[in-house]
């Protein structure tokens, strides 16, 4: 790293939070695990921080959470301060590793093992804990072109540099290719953060380009807030014959599912299980074992309308 004041800052600020861990935990062996995300602002991804960080209490082991606010690149740079101020373990949430690579090299070298929380999984990793995000797509995509009949003008909304939402992404690719009655009319990248503002103000912009009723048939979303913000939009134009559907099963997706929202399905993902799992395999490495296995997933549920 370069010795700039503002990394020197950052280091002294690391350095200082890890042996202030130590201190509360009464002892200098209590084990510091750093939680990195540029997306805490994501329901879901906060929720999983969360229930992370109550694992690793129950286990007397101390956290440090380091948000960039969807800047990827100060992610890296974040991560190799927590790697110089001498981490037990990182775990990288709701980010492609990939972008990360010299990152997770460079901890690898300093004995620091590194874990996904619904990440992807890259060689140099311990493992990564996720649902199985192309069975989720394949469900999800089942599930709305059914509900199609098979037929009509599909929008798209989802965000590929995810690694999760990417797999489900490519599972509506090959849906699609089977599918010929069923057409694309756009697909959109959704900002991140913010995704349900954006997702809302683009769901109202293409309904501006596509007034005609029946123009528009359906919205496959990669995940619940764009869901809840195109639903929102459909709301506030009036428009109850378009079908949209989403992953995660937060609760304000599920309560607008049972008020009868335009969202009609979402598949409920286990964000505290997938926490629960890579607190189970960081205990393991701290105990001089091995990953059980370096993709864990844990079962979603679809989730429809109650009668």
């Amino acid at each position: 790293m370069v010795n700039s004041p503002r990394a020197t800052m950052r280091l002294t600020f690391w350095t200082a939070a890890l042996s202030l861990g130590m201190l509360a935990g009464g002892a200098a062996s209590a084990k510091t695990v750093a939680i990195l995300t540029p997306f805490q602002q994501s329901v879901t991804t906060n929720q999983m921080i969360a229930s992370l960080q109550a694992q690793a209490s129950k286990r007397g082991w101390k956290t440090n959470v380091v948000d960039t606010k969807g800047d990827v690149g100060q992610l890296a740079s974040r991560m190799e301060d927590v790697i110089a101020a001498k981490a037990d373990a990182i775990v990288i949430v709701s980010t492609d590793p990939n972008q990360l690579k010299n990152q997770i090299r460079a901890a690898n070298d300093a004995k620091i093992p590194v874990f996904g929380l619904d990440s992807g999984y890259i060689s140099g990793m311990a493992m990564n804990a996720t649902s199985d995000n192309t069975a989720m797509g394949k469900t999800i995509t089942e599930y709305l072109f059914k509900a199609m009949n098979g037929k009509g003008n599909l929008v798209v909304l989802t965000y590929r540099p995810h690694p999760g939402v990417l797999k489900r992404t490519l599972a509506l690719d090959a849906a699609l290719k089977a599918a010929p009655g069923i057409k694309v009319v756009t697909e959109q990248e959704v900002q991140v953060p913010g995704p349900i503002e954006n997702s809302r103000k683009q769901m109202e912009n293409i309904l501006l380009a596509n007034s005609r009723k029946g123009a528009i048939t359906a919205v496959w979303a990669g995940w619940d807030e764009p869901a809840i913000g195109v639903a929102q939009a459909l709301q506030a134009a009036g428009r109850d014959d378009i079908i949209v559907v989403g992953i995660d099963g937060t609760s304000q997706a599920v309560s607008m599912i049972q008020k009868g929202s335009p969202i009609k399905a979402t598949l409920k993902q286990n964000f505290p299980q997938m926490a629960v799992l890579v607190a189970q395999q960081i205990e393991r490495v701290f105990g001089g074992q091995k990953v059980s296995a370096t993709e864990l997933y844990a079962p979603a549920t679809l989730v429809t309308r109650q009668p």
